[in-house]
């Protein structure tokens, strides 16, 4: 097995301001999640899905049937303990990283980050600032655990700390995401009912410039 996604629940990251899980919300008649599974399931060999409670896991799999639902074990505050979970259930030697609410993943993008992850410790997209796009990038299952038991151990909690302690990283810059991704849709995370509203506006085809 060479490619797996996982879908790390936006209320296991522990993201407090979210009152209910947005990944249940439904938009164009289907829930987030499901969308969000769909769009790389034919990607990769196999998605697993990371719920915070029992409860959660078992709602999910009312609702998605072609990805493995686990249970987070950790004290999942943050985005880091509820990966390690999935880094340690994942089966694939490169690993995509996602988000519940992660509305338009984008085919084009995701290909991009495995076509470059060979060799790689992670692909990473980067905006100019340097701040990194690391719920939206691809990583070497091995390397990538051991830097996330690594940083869980130095207390912390956020994905992203685990990049400073893995070799080959390779940051891609949202210029060259720009040329697939024009609107940058694939780092759009629905958190709040505007966010679906405005989901709806971008869903909607790019009007081309005239002439």
């Amino acid at each position: 097995m060479d490619k797996s996604a996982i879908i790390i629940s936006e209320v296991s990251s522990g993201n407090q301001a979210k009152a209910e899980d947005t990944a249940l919300w439904k938009f164009n008649g289907k829930t987030i999640l499901s969308q969000v599974v769909d769009s790389v399931t034919d990607l990769v060999d196999e998605v697993i899905i990371v719920a915070s409670s029992k409860d959660q896991a078992d709602t999910y799999e009312k609702i998605v049937s072609d990805a493995k639902i686990i249970l987070c074990e950790e004290d999942c505050k943050g985005t880091l303990p509820a990966a390690l979970q999935g880094f340690e259930s994942a089966q694939g030697k490169h690993v995509l990283v996602l988000t519940s609410d992660s509305l338009f993943v984008s085919f084009d993008v995701v290909t991009l980050l495995f076509d470059l992850s060979p060799g790689k410790s992670a692909v990473v997209p980067r905006w100019p600032g340097e701040n990194c796009e690391a719920l939206q990038a691809v990583y070497d299952r091995c390397q990538a655990l051991e830097a996330a038991k690594q940083a869980l151990t130095a207390g912390e909690v956020d994905l992203a700390a685990i990049l400073p302690r893995m070799r080959g990283v390779r940051y891609i810059s949202t210029m060259v995401i720009e040329q697939l991704d024009p609107d940058f849709k694939s780092f759009f995370h629905v958190k709040t009912l505007l966010d679906l509203k405005k989901a709806a506006v971008m869903a909607k085809p790019r009007k081309s410039k005239a002439k």
